[in-house]
């Protein structure tokens, strides 16, 4: 492999953000093992990674020095091996995080590791190397099929585990792939029309306005939509509607409790609300500055859960208060936007989708675990990237940052 030695400093601003995003991470993971009875596994976890920060350098400085047609050459090999591994997780996954069903984690000798952060940053590649050999922006629903195959067989495979929350970050990878490759927004709201009435369809009343809707925009749409594709999409939303209440009844007891307790926590407090409800109440109780690094209460007396991964932004909101969450927000906010921008500059389509495909996958990741920590959606167990505790994740994220890197310097 021939290696290109220009520095990967290329974009100091992107580089510069995740590593504060890291180390800042890594501090309140500490913080979060200070507590008032301490726990060797949270306690430690500072130390752990800080090794897997290590780690993830020595790759990032690696990778970021691979020309990028390499990234380009690998993509379906690498989407194959995800994909096998994903299927070997259903069989032989061990446990840690998962509250039922199969483990999310594949042990190889001593080192345990997560597919599904492999898979993420494959489709990624696979996805951005099908799409940049078009010709033409996909202009009709036929041409979605292909792009969506290839993003839902890692999907199906994560739900199977299940991990619900790393599921979305793939419908996440997918639309903004095809966004940025110029798919129209008609097209794409056709695509996510199922899911709209999947979610709808716990309202008889709703679920039948928003069918008549889509009835008529399909109709108003006709020009641009052949017999067949209309058929299928409002085939495909009936379907949506018609297999809700099996599907909740296929969920776990876990899952249908996350669920109710996010539309009222007070249905079960010392239950499955009581994530939510002290979540909240850390974040409220920090006020505007917070009680202090290491000082936070609800976290000291172990209230908090999963402080050191899911919850960590609940750590943030009670000890730095307002003024912490808001600077770790904005440096998200400023790697996102500088994800966008270096894609607006690159002229290789391959280049500009990788960028675009990682954006999607990091903000589907802080919106969530933001809003579930505040009670904007349900909890779904999804790490938020750079600061939550987790070896796999940690050294993908900084995998991605050198794919971004590269791509967009030979770009």
């Amino acid at each position: 492999m021939k290696l290109s030695f220009r520095g990967w400093a290329g974009d100091v601003p992107l580089v510069a953000a995740c590593l504060a995003l890291t180390l800042f991470g890594v501090a309140m993971i500490y913080s979060a093992g200070v507590l008032n009875v301490p726990s060797p596994v949270v306690e430690g976890a500072w130390a752990r990674q800080l090794v897997w920060l290590v780690l993830a350098m020595g790759v990032f400085t690696f990778t970021s020095h691979v020309q990028a047609r390499w990234f380009e050459w690998a993509a379906f090999p690498a989407y194959s091996v995800a994909v096998v591994l994903l299927g070997a997780t259903l069989v032989l996954g061990t446990g840690s995080g998962t509250a039922e069903g199969v483990g999310r984690w594949l042990q190889v000798g001593g080192i345990r590791f997560q597919p599904s952060e492999l898979a993420k940053l494959a489709t990624i590649l696979a996805l951005a190397r099908l799409l940049a050999t078009r010709d033409s922006p996909p202009s009709a629903l036929k041409d979605l099929l292909a792009p969506s195959a290839l993003v839902a067989l890692p999907l199906g495979l994560v739900v199977l585990q299940p991990d619900l929350g790393t599921a979305l970050a793939f419908v996440g990878i997918l639309f903004a792939a095809l966004f940025w490759a110029g798919t129209p927004a008609s097209q794409l709201f056709l695509l996510a029309s199922p899911g709209f009435a999947l979610l709808l369809s716990f309202d008889t009343l709703i679920w039948s306005v928003y069918f008549m809707g889509l009835v008529l925009l399909v109709y108003l749409l006709r020009y641009r939509l052949y017999l067949v594709e209309s058929v299928g999409v409002l085939l495909a939303n009936l379907a949506a509607g018609t297999i809700a209440m099996p599907l909740w009844s296929s969920l776990a007891d876990y899952q249908k409790n996350r669920l109710l307790v996010f539309l009222d926590p007070g249905l079960d407090p010392q239950g499955a609300g009581w994530n939510l409800i002290q979540s909240k109440v850390a974040i409220g109780s920090g006020g505007l500055l917070g009680k202090g690094f290491t000082q936070g209460t609800q976290k000291r007396l172990d209230f908090l859960p999963e402080q050191h991964t899911d919850f960590i932004f609940s750590v943030v909101g009670e000890e730095l208060g307002f003024m912490g969450t808001t600077v770790v927000i904005l440096l998200f906010a400023f790697v996102l936007v500088r994800l966008v921008r270096l894609a607006e500059r690159v002229g290789d389509p391959f280049a500009g989708l990788v960028l675009f495909g990682i954006f999607g996958a990091w903000l589907v990741h802080i919106f969530i675990n933001v809003g579930m920590t505040i009670g904007l959606v349900p909890i779904t167990g999804i790490p938020l990237p750079f600061v939550s505790y987790g070896g796999t994740f940690l050294v993908m994220c900084w995998l991605s940052v050198a794919l971004a890197v590269r791509v967009a310097g030979e770009s």
